[in-house]
């Protein structure tokens, strides 16, 4: 194997007057619950002697608003997690090396530094909110940065020279669980009118527990007319709700999806059909504020994925939790000289998941240490 082989997707280099220091990192994203490591390896080229040590950092953090917005010591940053490891001198790292590492390490002789990081796995995924049209600079949400630093201590209060740091943001992931044969959500009312004895009952349903980004969701509609009113038409909206729990109790809800179906159903008659609806945020590139996957630069990326709280996990250091919801609407006709019935007559929800699929072929599992 050679270094082309290895195919990294993440070389970033530095130089100062004597020095250049390079960061590998094999991937820029890592799989919550998969693998609770990450590695990567630092060379430095030296012309004269290094006297000050080398760290490697990675850190989770919360951003709300512009880093260069930070003045007169306002931050506009929150660490979530943070690890330190000093690579040079060497001080007792002991890497788990792989074949990337040997690989390289081959290559830059006594001048590479391999380093893995163990990942607490209660940490949040990545997940930026999007930012309006025009605004400019680093979007809020959470992110990970690995981070190789020239200091005379690990993480020194006093800011560093930009020649003496090398950063690159990863993203942390998540798949969806294997099938559990679990049937989907459901959810039914029986709604009554004045001046009517009978009702109209409906019924809204999902075929399965979890969708992917991207993918036809069908909602099966059971409605059962027993009045003398028409259903005029039916309406399905998708609703994110976005609850950031680390600095304040901010919740935004906002539509990423609002379909009508001119489906009519008659008096004193039944309806079952299924209608398939797509959530895509190529819909919604303009809404500020939607919770999105955490992007690299200017990739493209996906509607957030639900945040998946397991048993122990503490909400605020989640920092940002994301769900979503289908609404079902029923647009039921005044009916008679009464009148006076709003668009939204009938309404039922159902909380809908949304997430990636385990990627085709085998994942390596990292065992816990």
């Amino acid at each position: 194997m050679n270094v082309k082989e290895l195919q990294l997707h993440s070389v970033l280099t530095f130089f100062s007057s004597f020095l250049q220091l390079t960061l590998y990192l094999g991937k820029r994203d890592y799989v919550d619950h998969v693998q609770n490591q990450f590695c990567g390896m630092i060379t430095h080229w030296l012309m004269f002697i290094l006297f000050s040590p080398v760290f490697v950092k990675l850190a989770c953090a919360f951003h709300y608003g512009r880093e260069d917005l930070d003045v007169i010591g306002l931050s506009f940053r929150k660490d979530i997690w943070v690890k330190h490891i000093q690579l040079y001198p060497d001080a007792g790292h002991k890497p788990n090396l792989t074949p990337m590492h040997g690989c390289l390490l081959k290559k830059a002789g006594e001048q590479g530094h391999a380093f893995t990081f163990d990942i607490a796995t209660n940490l949040p995924c990545s997940v930026t909110l999007q930012p309006g049209p025009d605004n400019a600079g680093k979007a809020c949400g959470v992110d990970f940065e690995v981070k190789t630093y020239i200091a005379t201590e690990a993480d020194p209060e006093q800011k560093l020279d930009r020649k003496d740091i090398a950063r690159m943001i990863i993203r942390k992931i998540q798949f969806a669980p294997d099938a559990t044969g679990a049937p989907g959500p459901k959810a039914d009312i029986c709604k009554s009118f004045m001046m009517s004895d009978k009702p109209v009952h409906l019924q809204a349903s999902l075929e399965k527990e979890i969708y992917y980004h991207g993918d036809p969701i069908n909602v099966n509609i059971k409605v059962k007319n027993e009045t003398s009113r028409t259903v005029t038409k039916i309406k399905i909206t998708v609703e994110q709700t976005t609850d950031v729990v680390l600095y304040s109790a901010d919740k935004y809800t906002k539509t990423i999806l609002s379909q009508d179906f001119g489906e009519t159903i008659d008096a004193n008659s039944t309806f079952n059909k299924s209608l398939a609806i797509t959530p895509l945020l190529a819909e919604n590139k303009k809404k500020r504020g939607l919770a999105l996957d955490g992007r690299l630069k200017d990739e493209d990326t996906n509607l957030a994925s639900n945040t998946i709280i397991r048993a122990g996990m503490d909400k605020e250091v989640l920092g940002i939790l994301v769900s979503y919801k289908i609404k079902v609407n029923l647009m039921v006709s005044s009916g008679g000289l009464l009148g006076g019935l709003t668009a939204s007559d009938i309404q039922v929800e159902l909380p809908l998941i949304l997430m990636h699929p385990k990627p085709q072929g085998k994942l390596i599992v990292l065992p816990n240490k």
